[in-house]
């Protein structure tokens, strides 16, 4: 078990302009963004033993994570690339 934290920007280094553009133009991606950090906080707060929880809501945790992931992995595959992005 891994005790260190997945954060957004270590899971899409590719992406980092990107996600930015949607968490400042994207309402729906920010609120994605927010609760992927929060749940992502929480995983890691019991994965430490700060805030130790049983291995049920672990997982559900998890399962959340990954599914909040996923939406966010599908908004960013299917967005415009952003200008910066471009190739001239």
């Amino acid at each position: 078990m891994s005790h260190t934290p997945h954060h957004l920007a270590e899971e899409f280094p590719d992406q980092l302009v990107q996600m930015r553009h949607l968490r400042e133009t994207d309402g729906h991606f920010h609120r994605l963004a927010v609760e992927y950090e929060e749940v992502n906080h929480r995983i890691h707060r019991a994965e430490t033993n700060i805030e130790p929880c049983d291995d049920f809501h672990m997982a559900d945790l998890r399962k959340q994570r990954l599914a909040v992931k996923d939406e966010i992995h599908g908004m960013l595959v299917r967005a415009e690339p952003v200008a910066s992005e471009v190739e001239v």
